[in-house]
């Protein structure tokens, strides 16, 4: 298990810009992968963004791929969500989550993959 602090969220409008970041306890940080998950009122949490354990690999849904960029420094252990173009349908809570990786290129996209979860931070989006 590792702790997650999410920070960076707030009220923008559409168009704008925010930056997430996700802080890590464990010094082993290099050895989790990683992801941002978002959940909408009324509606399941799905994952918007993850990527492997040294960053060289990530994954974007459709509804944010062009618009979200994931990264991650394992020195200090933080990992970030850069979101442009925000849109009144990003609006959600969004989760940073982590697991411990099997290997190294490995990014995983389910919500049952990971088994550490952050506290979330609110992202809303006006029109």
């Amino acid at each position: 298990q590792v702790q997650l602090v999410e920070s960076g969220g707030g009220l923008v409008q559409a168009g704008d810009s925010l930056r997430l970041s996700c802080a890590a306890s464990r010094r082993t940080f290099s050895r989790y992968a990683m992801g941002w998950f978002r959940q909408a009122p009324g509606k399941e949490r799905e994952v918007v963004a993850a990527v492997n354990c040294h960053g060289g690999r990530t994954y974007y849904p459709d509804s944010v791929k062009g618009r979200f960029t994931i990264s991650r420094d394992n020195a200090p252990n933080t990992v970030h969500l850069q979101m442009d173009s925000l849109r009144p349908e990003d609006t959600a809570v969004y989760y940073c989550a982590a697991r411990a990786a099997s290997n190294i290129y490995s990014v995983y996209i389910k919500e049952v993959d990971f088994g550490s979860w952050g506290q979330g931070t609110q992202v809303t989006v006006s029109s």
